[in-house]
């Protein structure tokens, strides 16, 4: 594939450059903050070759690439004047739903540490397990310098998460390293044993006596209190710190003389930042993080096993939407401040529930192509990542998707009753397992729960996916047609060629118009594939032979099927209708229902789509054309037809090789 090439389309069709606000990207997406959604062509990007599908969440227009998204992003970057990493400051000045603010601003600041994090934590698990086995002994140099490595970055993750802060918040990111390495800083960790020894113990005096909150001061600051904690692994301060710093640094800025700002301005800023930090911002946003820590410990003692039953259960949904990054911290929190963390833990089961489903669609399927995105979609699955899996194959086909939840959630029951929790964040699928190794009990109940779990949630989602969960066409062997476009010579032989036909019929009552009257280049250019449209006169839509539902859009402008002779065939009502949000629309199908020619599938109000200025000629395309020899038009252009009259010819090539 050519990345160059997807990643221009994508850029394109999201509006362009100067659409773009941001973009990064995690595992298998692109992450794009958009001036204007409404300007992204949503329904072409879906139907865009290297593209699984779109989602918009979180603020974020979300275009789901797959597991060569780093490619796609580079030359996306390389290809665009998008500045530094990708990003641009965010000059639109639309102000975002709180919710949608917190999502945009965690994934923004966690989604570029995420694969060294896991990289590092899967080194530390691997460390733990050969400590575990004997294999190594905790003295020895390669246990020192392997378990250093493996620590490194969770150690001093307030220096990583300053640079990552710095990006979203728009500082300075060496100003912001500087701060993060502040709190880390090996003199300071070591000043409070140093301050006890030379005061023999006693404090200077104590703050907020006989509260939670009661603190001994053993330093002061220009005679201000310090209230010495650890900041080690760390996320919440630094990241407040960061965004204290984006308010101060431009306070000063615009107040000094451009010939000195390049060191002054980050000087003055560092000395204002770090002892606030540490009076201020370090002891109040880690008693915050302690309090809610506590809570979440809290509510999950109550039941272990309802906690397990809810997390795994709908972590996937979760996913789809974007709202796990607002766990993800929860959970970093829960480790640097208690050791260890049951919410990954719970939701091991989901990755296991997803490739259990797929192997079992992978083997049961009689569609080649779908086999080949199954096995795909399984060795990544194995590995954690599972976006290819939900949006490729479970989730359209509702049922799977439905039956990998309960499975999962069940998972999680098994992880919960035996007290599973993750003692770092290691990597996904089979490289977590390591994570949930305790270093001080070794391998006990709550590690072999793991691979309970796994076993539990895999096989029940394979065996009722085999049971339930495939569609009659998944079932059956589609048509495949051979075509050429190789030229004869005259020394070989020329076979006859064998021709089917295909008719389908007029979905619609109305005016019967060629395509070049339809005003939107992806159709009038034939690029979504041959066909033609109609301009209706009544607002419902029929089947046009029969078949499957294979698409229908939340919002009802278009539906989209697949004949029992193997065509698919768009139906799009209207130009832009999309905007329109469902409105006017009323959906009467639904995806993989089995349809017969002549079943109302849509209703629509012509009049008021209208009125709200859009266009309502419907092309009917049929976007699987180099299938067939010929696509050509029975009804003739501008001429008038009912529901049923015979509109397009489709001649399949079967021979001619």
């Amino acid at each position: 594939m050519s990345y160059d090439k997807l990643a221009k389309d994508i850029l394109k069709n999201v509006g362009g450059e100067a659409n773009v606000n941001s973009v990064v990207h995690c595992t298998t997406r692109l992450r794009f903050k958009l001036k204007d959604e409404d300007k992204a062509n949503t329904d072409i990007l879906k139907d865009m070759d290297g593209v699984v599908t779109v989602v918009k969440s979180g603020g974020q227009y979300q275009v789901v690439v797959g597991n060569q998204v780093p490619e796609v992003y580079d030359e996306l970057v390389k290809g665009s004047g998008l500045a530094g990493d990708g990003i641009v400051p965010d000059d639109d000045g639309e102000k975002m739903k709180p919710l949608d603010a917190f999502i945009d601003m965690i994934s923004g600041i966690f989604a570029p540490t995420l694969g060294v994090l896991a990289a590092t934590g899967m080194i530390k698990g691997l460390v733990a397990m050969l400590v575990a086995f004997n294999w190594v002994a905790a003295t020895s140099g390669t246990y020192i310098i392997l378990n250093a490595l493996g620590d490194s970055f969770f150690y001093f993750f307030p220096i990583i998460l300053a640079y990552s802060a710095s990006k979203k918040f728009h500082v300075n990111p060496l100003l912001a390293m500087v701060i993060g390495a502040s709190l880390v800083y090996p003199t300071i960790v070591a000043q409070l044993p140093a301050t006890l020894a030379a005061t023999g113990g006693k404090a200077l005096y104590t703050l907020f006596a006989g509260t939670i909150f009661e603190s001994p001061i053993y330093m002061t600051f220009l005679g201000i209190p310090v209230i010495m904690m650890s900041y080690a692994s760390s996320v919440v301060p630094i990241i407040v710190s960061i965004w204290f710093a984006s308010k101060v640094e431009p306070f000063f800025q615009k107040r000094i003389p451009e010939v000195v700002r390049t060191f002054l301005v980050p000087m003055l800023t560092a000395l204002v930042v770090v002892p606030i930090t540490f009076i201020f911002i370090g002891p109040l946003t880690t008693w915050a993080s302690d309090i809610v820590a506590t809570g979440f410990s809290a509510v999950y003692s109550l039941s272990p096993i309802a906690a397990g039953a809810v997390l795994g259960g709908l972590w996937q949904v979760l996913v789809i939407f974007g709202l796990h990054w607002g766990l993800i911290p929860l959970a970093l929190l829960n480790i640097s401040t208690q050791g260890s963390d049951p919410i990954l833990a719970l939701m091991l089961g989901t990755t296991f529930a997803q490739i259990g489903s797929v192997l079992a669609i992978t083997i049961k399927t009689k569609n080649n192509k779908l086999k080949a995105l199954g096995y795909s979609s399984f060795i990544s699955g194995i590995f954690g990542v599972t976006e290819p899996a939900i949006y490729g194959i479970t989730l359209p086909r509702k049922k799977p998707f439905v039956i990998t939840c309960i499975s999962a959630a069940i998972g999680g029951m098994i992880l919960g009753l035996f007290g599973t929790k993750g003692y770092l964040l290691g990597g996904l699928g089979i490289f977590s397992i390591p994570s949930y190794l305790n270093p001080k009990t070794g391998i006990d109940m709550s590690f072999y729960a793991v691979p309970i779990a796994i076993v539990v949630s895999f096989v029940l989602s394979y065996v009722l996916t085999m049971m339930f969960g495939l569609t009659k066409a998944d079932q059956e062997v589609p048509v495949v047609a051979e075509t050429t476009n190789a030229t004869t010579t005259a020394s070989a032989p020329v076979k006859s060629e064998q021709v089917e036909e295909e008719v389908l019929v007029s979905p619609l009552k109305g005016q019967v118009l060629p395509l070049a009257d339809v005003k939107d280049p992806v159709f009038n250019s034939g690029a979504m594939g041959n066909g033609i449209a109609i301009l209706p006169e009544i607002g419902q839509l029929y089947a046009p032979a029969d078949g499957v539902i294979s698409l229908v859009f939340p919002t009802g402008h278009a539906i989209g099927m697949k004949t029992d002779s193997g065509a698919e065939i768009l139906m799009h009502i209207g130009m832009d209708t999309v905007e329109l949000g469902g409105k006017f629309f009323e959906i009467q199908t639904e995806m993989d229902k089995v349809v017969k020619k002549g079943d109302l599938l849509l209703k629509f109000d012509i009049d008021e789509i209208k009125k709200a200025g859009y266009e309502i000629i419907t092309p009917i395309i049929v976007t699987n054309t180099p299938r067939y020899k010929e696509v050509n038009a029975i009804a003739k252009e501008h001429s008038n037809v009912i529901v049923g009259d015979d509109l397009l010819d489709l001649e399949i090539n079967l021979g001619g090789k």
